[in-house]
């Protein structure tokens, strides 16, 4: 079995299990933000998911959790292709190092990144795409915008629990000015 072919009987807690996780543990996700590179490597656009959640229409990047077993590769190659589609060609390294930790929390406030369900410790890359990308599972839309678009303030406030202040960071990583 592949590392990407996990188990889902034992990867994967019931409901009733991860509410009961939950309260107890900070759970680990990864989140990543697609870009479009040259061929210098410098960053033309950023892929922004365009979801609906209670209600609401918002922007997010890429983001899940990590099963039990699961390598953080393996799990950011499931979630880009889960959410951008099984042709996006991520160029996800063997041995992938974060930009950042973001810590979500249950509370708002303590942190710029909030989760009403859990604590959650995030592992946050970014990732360049090469392939034909489309919207997946939940996400209604994908929009591919250049680095000053995506941090105009308009776009920005779209953004909720912190993945603003994510792709911020994403960019200030990699020298755009914020």
């Amino acid at each position: 079995m592949s590392p990407l072919e996990l188990d889902d009987t034992t990867a994967w807690l019931s409901r009733e299990e991860l509410d009961n996780a939950r309260e107890r543990l900070p759970i680990l996700y990864v989140d990543a933000v697609p870009v479009r590179v040259d061929e210098r490597g410098a960053v033309t656009s950023v892929g922004l998911l365009l979801r609906a959640s209670d209600g609401e229409i918002q922007r997010e990047l890429v983001s899940g959790r990590v099963m039990y077993h699961e390598r953080v590769r393996d799990a950011l190659l499931r979630h880009l292709e889960k959410d951008l589609g099984p042709m996006a060609l991520p160029a996800v390294p063997p041995s992938p190092v974060p930009f950042t930790v973001a810590e979500y929390f249950p509370t708002p406030g303590v942190t710029p990144f909030h989760d009403p369900r859990q604590h959650a410790v995030s592992l946050a890359f970014v990732v360049p795409v090469a392939g034909d990308c489309a919207p997946q599972q939940d996400a209604l839309d994908l929009a591919w915008l250049s680095p000053e678009d995506a941090l105009a303030p308009a776009v920005l406030a779209e953004m909720d629990r912190g993945h603003g202040v994510l792709l911020r960071q994403a960019l200030a990583h990699l020298g755009h000015p914020v």
